[in-house]
């Protein structure tokens, strides 16, 4: 007997854009849990056979499908959806590409590359990227929102106020998130889901996978917030910290810039004492290297650093 408070929503069941003029495809009360069996980042045009050919074959209007929208009732603009997010259901089946024209480093990588990533579903082993590098797998949903006030359809590609495509590694199990209501039922979708990723995804990609995943909401009236926050359950980097990092700096009075400088920095680093090529290095450090700003009050320059994982080649 299925549990009354608990309801199911598929892969095909998807959009790819916010718009408050959609029909949702489930209403739940406050209270209720949603699993959500979601596709991956390109919708399933990739296969565990594919290649970095097939990159050029990619149909950008099927990229970041979302699945929904669910109507909450009781949610009205000014309030807060409130989710807590209960188990992932990884496929064991993910990918990473080099995607020409995206990425943190895209003028310096204009060719397409593709990792096809296989793990073990219960995460209890790292990942495989080569016979030399094993990175550990953290589940998490990179695109999680609402509907927009303002009328049409709105890309699902950038990150928004109501959420949307956050890439935040940390909305995973046992974290709870609060999103802007903007719109009469709050009408949310959710996809993207990862395997792994580094905080920045440099590379414009994480471990890329399709998973469920199960959601519980909430509304919290009257709570006006001005964009997404959300609470961790405990350690974030517990999975990662084992033998320590190794860190490149990119010092200078713009963040971005410092930002490039890091990755670059870090890229040498790992393609020179690994023997990777640098489109791999630059792949490897997407999934699991995180980008932080280490000092910005010491004007006229910032400091951004970039932690790589040294477990992950030990």
């Amino acid at each position: 007997m299925s549990h009354p408070h608990r309801h199911t929503l598929h892969a095909h069941q998807h959009h790819f854009g916010w718009d408050r003029s959609l029909s949702p495809i489930l209403s739940v009360k406050p209270g209720e849990t949603v699993a959500f069996h979601c596709p991956d980042a390109a919708g399933g045009q990739f296969h565990p056979k594919s290649a970095a050919s097939d990159i050029a074959a990619l149909d950008f209007g099927r990229i970041n499908p979302v699945v929904g929208p669910v109507l909450v009732e009781g949610a009205e603009p000014g309030d807060a959806l409130k989710v807590t997010f209960g188990a992932f259901s990884p496929s064991g089946f993910g990918w990473t590409a080099n995607i020409p024209g995206f990425g943190l480093l895209a003028d310096q990588f204009p060719d397409p590359a593709l990792h096809i990533w296989s793990y073990a579903p219960d995460l209890k082993t790292p990942a495989l990227f080569s016979s030399l590098a094993r990175v550990p797998l953290k589940p998490f949903t990179g695109t999680i929102g609402l509907a927009l006030a303002e009328p049409g359809l709105h890309s699902v590609v950038p990150p928004r106020r109501t959420g949307g495509n956050l890439d935040v590694r940390d909305l995973a199990s046992g974290s709870v998130l609060y999103l802007p209501v903007e719109v009469e039922g709050a009408l949310f979708s959710v996809g993207d889901t990862h395997a792994a990723q580094g905080d920045g995804e440099v590379c414009g990609t994480a471990i890329e996978s399709p998973m469920g995943l199960e959601l519980t909401f909430d509304v919290i009236k009257g709570a006006h917030l001005a964009s997404p926050r959300f609470t961790t359950p405990g350690p974030v980097t517990r999975h990662l910290d084992a033998k320590g990092y190794e860190v490149t700096t990119g010092i200078g009075p713009d963040l971005m810039t410092g930002a490039r400088e890091a990755v670059m920095r870090m890229v040498e680093l790992i393609a020179s004492r690994h023997g990777l090529t640098a489109v791999d290095a630059y792949m490897l450090v997407s999934v699991c290297g995180d980008l932080r700003i280490s000092e910005i009050v010491d004007a006229p320059n910032w400091v951004v650093a970039f932690y790589f994982p040294r477990l992950v080649f030990e």
